[in-house]
């Protein structure tokens, strides 16, 4: 490993509640202003940080085009008001955008380049359709059958990996209501409030009759997928619709949805020299590559990688972010490496609260940053599988 000439730490972590994509409360709000949102609330948690101290922002987003693309971190930037010395530049690992904007923040100031960063992520899936507004794949690809598996919807992934993996429906449903139950419980218990930034949505309609303009606003201050209502009897009900006889359904999916989050990263030169009080320190991250038509045990080569190169052992983890894709295969990951079920998830996943692509990376990181200061634990990882076969992982420790 390359030595490092310092460390980065994390010095404000904030992000939007997550939004159900086209019906739910941030389907018309663009999402550069829900990134700018987020800008703007992680400054304001370092009132003594000079806005002009920041090298650059990395912003992970999964379809960057339409309403995101050209370049949503710069736009972001300058919609929040920052000084336009700050850069900007949009990146794509697909789910894990957001911790790949987290990992090369921190890798900046890690060798030198930068004493202050800002990661973000945002994601509408509202606006931009999962696979884009005009998805073309190489042909090629369908030339050789190891390759085909790059053409695969995720569903179809994750149907794979329940054959594969041995992944029952009953055990699917089961996850998955947990999911809902735990995030419930955390949203009750008031868990999230500290790593939420509420926002304004507004709703723009007319009245026909007299051609005037309707618009109501209202404080979104909860991600918005959890259900109270969900029972494994009912999620037993749902049909599989990614194969006819398969086992994978929307009730044991993640949701598609709307949100964005961010983190400002400092050396510990910045730390000083501005008074900030760090909240975790970036401490590694990996990423590996699998068979695409398995995508989703992509943890289970990451997870391993990420500790090795941390110095860490499995168990030295205390609370792990694991992306639910899908319950197949965060089941699978969880199995195969025999990770703790009650560090994984606490608070409920993307099943239950929503998985914004590129987004969720950054506000996982988020979730877990200010889970390590509330319980006062010291490792945090936060991990995810990613489209067409990659896993990734990055951990955390409290300061």
């Amino acid at each position: 490993m390359a030595k490092q000439v310092q460390e980065a730490y994390i010095v404000a972590a904030t992000r939007t509640p997550i939004g159900r994509s086209h019906r739910g409360v941030f389907r018309n709000m663009r999402p550069d202003d829900l990134l700018a949102t987020t800008l703007q609330a992680a400054m304001a948690q370092v009132p003594g940080l000079d806005p002009k101290a920041i090298e650059d922002i990395i912003c992970g987003c999964a379809i960057p085009e339409g309403a995101q693309g050209l370049n949503v971190a710069r736009i972001g930037a300058i919609l929040a008001g920052l000084p336009n010395s700050i850069g900007g530049i949009t990146v794509n690992r697909f789910c894990a955008s957001g911790l790949s904007a987290v990992q090369m923040a921190a890798d900046r100031i890690r060798v030198g380049e930068a004493d202050v960063m800002i990661a973000a992520g945002t994601e509408s899936m509202s606006m931009v359709p999962m696979m884009g507004n005009s998805p073309s794949l190489s042909p090629s690809i369908f030339e050789r059958e190891g390759d085909v598996g790059i053409a695969y919807g995720m569903g179809l992934t994750a149907e794979k990996v329940a054959a594969q993996w041995k992944v029952s429906r009953e055990a699917q449903d089961e996850f998955a209501y947990q999911s809902h139950m735990k995030a419930l419980a955390a949203m009750k218990a008031g868990d999230f409030a500290a790593e939420i930034t509420p926002v304004q949505a507004t709703d723009r309609t007319a009245d026909l009759d007299s051609g005037e303009p309707i618009v109501k606003t209202r404080t979104v201050s909860l991600d918005e997928g959890a259900r109270p209502d969900t029972t494994v009897e009912g999620l037993a009900k749902l049909r599989a619709v990614f194969a006819a006889r398969g086992s994978v359904t929307a009730g044991n999916s993640s949701q598609t949805s709307d949100g964005a989050g961010a983190l400002i990263l400092a050396s510990e030169k910045a730390v000083q020299q501005f008074g900030l009080k760090p909240l975790a320190r970036f401490v590694s991250f990996a990423s590996k590559g699998v068979p695409p038509h398995i995508m989703g045990i992509g943890p289970i080569e990451a997870i391993p990688a990420a500790l090795r190169y941390a110095g860490l052992k499995q168990d030295d983890i205390d609370w792990i972010e694991l992306n639910e894709a899908f319950a197949a295969q965060s089941l699978a990951v969880i199995n195969t490496l025999g990770l703790d079920p009650a560090k994984v998830n606490p608070m409920g996943g993307a099943i239950a609260l929503g998985h914004p692509l590129g987004a969720t990376g950054a506000i996982r990181s988020a979730t877990v940053i200010h889970a390590l200061q509330r319980k006062q634990l010291k490792y945090g990882m936060v991990t995810m599988c990613v489209g067409m076969g990659q896993g990734a992982a990055g951990i955390f420790e409290r300061v």
